[in-house]
């Protein structure tokens, strides 16, 4: 490993002199610009790298970000991940993540184990389990800048980004409206579940400005479930149970892609074509989403620029730390978007 002496017997010039100028301190601005120029071309040459653990040691700072992710496994998270390392890449923050696995003592551990490392900010893409368990005060706790993703918050001291449901369940439901159906049925999320509530609350609001009459009998909650692939397997039999009913319908709104993934296999395996016999509506536009048959008609979360916005909020309480000012918690929501694709059409 080269050494700050490696370099100094390189260039010609002392130990001392060669640490000002590699570790940028103060007095680097007293050393002429030749001299400068000569140290740095012998630390090139010799491939030095500066100890960063012990700068940070000096300077007190790591320039890490912590990322703790509720289940790794869950299609949500990618593109979410996607939009926070590039944002601290481009910020010349290094992401240190972390893989809950929806386990609460395991996030208590790994926070600890994240501030012991000096962290400067963290962020945490959340599920249901996050309120369930109730973390927060954790949380809260760390007094470093911190934000949560896909959990709206009300606090002052933690900030948070998520997607507006109300407008997204608005949106799916006046798509199939526009479409002519009139008997839809939906596969709402779980009771306990953050997004649920304000989802159907946009789908109710829609359908009372427009007369649109909702039928309880094809109205189905997903049970709590900690496996997010597990809405594959619970909308495939939700869209059964839903069939066995015996009340037509020519649409479904589900309340996630996987979800809509596990209906429309259902739908298939009972005759009923898609989008010819029954439409069908998901949420959130993961990556399969485009590739499934058919492509799913859903309404986008625009997932990479939550994470990049988050890191936004948490570079600047960062930096507002460094200049020892005091901010408040950010909360932002962020409008979905439809993606049509094949699996919804009009009624002929």
């Amino acid at each position: 490993m080269v050494t700050i002496r490696d370099v100094a017997k390189e260039s010609g010039f002392s130990s001392t002199t060669v640490s000002i100028v590699l570790n940028n301190a103060p007095l680097a601005r007293y050393i002429p610009a030749p001299t400068k120029k000569r140290i740095e071309r012998a630390a090139k040459k010799l491939g030095y790298r500066p100890n960063l653990f012990a700068r940070s040691l000096r300077s007190k700072r790591s320039h890490t970000v912590g990322v703790m992710v509720f289940d790794m496994t869950d299609p949500y998270c990618t593109l979410i991940l996607r939009g926070i390392e590039n944002s601290l890449y481009q910020s010349s923050y290094l992401p240190i993540l972390t893989d809950v696995h929806n386990e609460g003592s395991r996030f208590e551990r790994y926070l600890e184990m994240l501030l012991d490392r000096r962290i400067e900010g963290l962020i945490v893409l959340a599920n249901w389990l996050f309120l369930d368990i109730n973390l927060l005060a954790d949380l809260e706790k760390s007094s470093i800048p911190t934000a949560v993703i896909g959990c709206e918050l009300k606090t002052d001291s933690i900030s948070s980004v998520i997607v507006d449901n109300e407008l997204g369940g608005h949106v799916a439901l006046e798509h199939l409206h526009s479409l002519g159906h009139r008997k839809i049925a939906f596969i709402r999320g779980p009771k306990t579940l953050g997004d649920s509530a304000p989802r159907w609350k946009g789908v109710r609001s829609f359908a009372q400005v427009n007369n649109l009459e909702l039928d309880p009998r094809l109205v189905v909650d997903l049970p709590e479930s900690r496996d997010p692939i597990s809405g594959f397997e619970d909308g495939y039999k939700l869209t059964e149970e839903l069939i066995k009913r015996k009340r037509p319908f020519t649409a479904l709104m589900a309340f996630d892609d996987l979800t809509a993934f596990g209906a429309i296999r259902a739908l298939t395996k009972a005759g009923i074509r898609v989008p010819e016999q029954c439409s069908v509506i998901g949420f959130d536009d993961v990556a399969p989403s485009a590739l499934y048959t058919p492509p799913l008609t859903t309404v986008r979360q625009p997932m990479e620029v939550m994470g990049n916005m988050t890191v936004s909020i948490i570079v600047d309480g960062m930096n507002a730390v460094l200049e020892k000012k005091t901010t408040g918690a950010v909360h932002r929501k962020v409008a979905p978007e439809l993606v049509v694709r094949e699996s919804t059409r009009g009624i002929l």
